[in-house]
């Protein structure tokens, strides 16, 4: 998430301590699995095919979209997010970032903007053998406070509007489920574009409807809950064409419409889906 205070201090840990501490151990539980996965399989020399099921651009119609993407991830040997719909749109932003931006090299310089260090788009991508050089791989985050490095993967404190890195670093820019908690869009964007090389690519999750339930009164992440509608995501859409961030893939009438609310958030007791968002640079 990308929370913040208005002294830019390092925000407190949303949903308290103890939900803080059962974050910290599944982050260690997951990135020693993934360092130990990743040399018994670099002895191995086998070879992970890239995933297919999740469209670069799309909605998650159905329960039964998520639950193709987690099969899909198990038998890439991808540890799963236990929040199982979040694997579809990590699954779809991985996808994008080998399809569209890995030369074979996996050499591509990656971020995870308002990254957790327990969710899945940066351990996936080291298993898919990125991150080798160091700095390739960085999760940044307004809550994060000194730098951590797991498994040769970065993560620091950022604000996803200001990162302060350099104008075309990288090749591709993750953000999973972070734009709806109180991100100001036109900055994200606008930083986005400049942060990319021409033919880098921004994978955008999100909260979506297409007839979004009531949110009045409920808060989280010090904002109110926020669902984004059809018509919001076309003017999303626009704002990226204006910095030169082209949509992969289209998004119609048809394209924009679900068959169920597959997503439910305990928290909030709502119940709705996501979006998934692929742009690249031109």
């Amino acid at each position: 998430m990308s929370d913040s205070t208005s002294s830019g201090q390092v925000a407190a840990p949303p949903g308290g301590r103890l939900l803080a501490l059962a974050k910290r151990a599944a982050e260690h539980a997951l990135w020693g699995r993934v360092a130990v996965q990743r040399r018994l399989e670099a002895r191995a020399k086998g070879d992970r095919p890239a995933p297919t099921t999740v469209a670069p651009t799309g909605v998650l119609t159905d329960a039964a979209a998520w639950r193709r993407a987690a099969d899909e991830a198990k038998r890439l040997r991808l540890p799963l997010h236990r929040d199982l719909p979040k694997n579809w749109d990590a699954l779809g932003a991985v996808g994008a970032v080998l399809d569209l931006v890995d030369d074979g090299t996996r050499s591509a310089r990656v971020m995870d903007a308002g990254s957790a260090r327990y969710s899945p788009v940066l351990p996936w991508l080291r298993l898919y053998g990125f991150g080798s050089t160091p700095g390739s791989l960085i999760g940044i985050n307004l809550e994060f406070g000194s730098q951590v490095t797991r498994d040769g993967v970065v993560f620091r404190y950022g604000d996803v509007t200001d990162t302060g890195l350099p104008s075309g670093h990288l090749d591709a820019i993750t953000c999973m489920s972070v734009i709806e908690h109180g991100v100001p869009l036109e900055g994200f964007i606008a930083e986005s574009a400049r942060l990319l090389r021409p033919g880098g690519v921004l994978a955008v999750s999100t909260d979506y409807d297409q007839d979004p339930p009531d949110t009045t009164g409920k808060e989280i992440y010090g904002s109110q809950v926020h669902i984004f509608s059809p018509a919001e995501i076309r003017d999303l859409v626009a704002l990226a064409e204006r910095h030169d961030l082209e949509l992969v893939g289209t998004l119609d009438d048809a394209a924009l419409a679900h068959t169920e609310r597959p997503v439910h958030w305990t928290r909030v007791d709502l119940d709705y889906t996501f979006i998934l968002l692929t742009f690249r640079r031109r």
